[in-house]
């Protein structure tokens, strides 16, 4: 499996961001998918998951109402649109080919990209 994110960066706090993640090697159609974060100084920790279809998601309690997880199915494509960003967002973001991606214990993931936040 090969998972490569995107779309990092430094913002102020407030704005926006879309995070996406390009999947090769795995069946993507039919797998669901999640991110994860790691703040400095901590843990891996889940963020989001994605069922195949679309047809659930579901969110850390830290990101719901301002992230919104997506995935393009014929482009092999996972989004994570990002809003109303704050300081305590700043980490590393990973997508995994899970829905519960970090919880899994040595389960693959991309480089990450990197998402600071400043106030």
């Amino acid at each position: 499996a090969r998972l490569e994110e995107s779309g990092g960066g430094l913002v102020q706090s407030g704005e926006s961001l879309r995070l996406s993640c390009k999947v090769s090697g795995v069946p993507f159609e039919t797998t669901p998918m999640g991110w994860g974060r790691q703040a400095p100084g901590k843990g891996l920790e889940w963020v989001a998951g994605i069922t195949s279809t679309s047809s659930v998601t579901k969110y850390d309690y830290t990101v719901k109402g301002r992230f919104t997880i997506s995935r393009d199915n014929a482009d092999n494509t996972l989004f994570l649109d990002m809003t109303s960003l704050k300081p305590e967002d700043t980490a590393i973001y990973y997508c995994f080919p899970d829905f519960w991606g970090p919880q899994i214990p040595n389960l693959v993931h991309g480089q990450g990209t990197q998402v600071a936040v400043c106030s």
